[in-house]
């Protein structure tokens, strides 16, 4: 007998203040370039951090449809959002506010040469093990360099 699953559904934030969330939705681009898997990281706006694109839940958008959209704005990418979250990490706001941001993968069909935040960020090609070495958070490391995670993007 087969598991039945809920649908997916949109964040409703009618009677929520985004400063009261402590969760984001990250988008993790990818593509396959020569036959390897590689991600698409963006460095932070003051550009001293390599990230991935992550933001606020958005008001009638799904987690993965949110995610994308960080993906668009940050990193000027569009592209395939799957649904099926991949693994969280944790970080601390500069303000100190603790952060649990949920990661859906987004394959990339096409980047942008000009997009929202192109004057304030770097973006980078790299391989999940560079990726891992490349960003600060440590659970966001760990998630990258988990060899489960590219049977995930297939």
């Amino acid at each position: 007998m087969g598991r039945s699953f809920e649908p997916v559904r949109p964040v409703d934030m009618a009677d929520q203040g985004k400063r009261d969330m402590r969760a984001q939705f990250a988008a993790l681009p990818w593509r396959r370039h020569d036959g390897k898997v590689e991600v698409l990281l963006v460095t932070t706006r003051d550009g001293d951090r390599w990230v991935i694109p992550k933001g606020w839940p958005m008001d009638g958008k799904t987690p993965a449809a949110s995610a994308a959209t960080e993906a668009y704005e940050e990193a000027g990418v569009i592209g395939i959002a799957s649904e099926r979250c991949v693994g969280v990490f944790t970080y601390s706001k500069g303000s100190g506010l603790p952060v649990i941001s949920a990661v859906f993968p987004l394959e990339v069909t096409r980047l942008l040469d000009d997009w929202n935040e192109r004057k304030s960020r770097k973006r980078k090609w790299v391989s999940l093990k560079k990726a891992a070495r490349l960003v600060s958070e440590p659970d966001l490391a760990r998630l990258l360099s988990d060899p489960t995670l590219l049977i995930l993007l297939r």
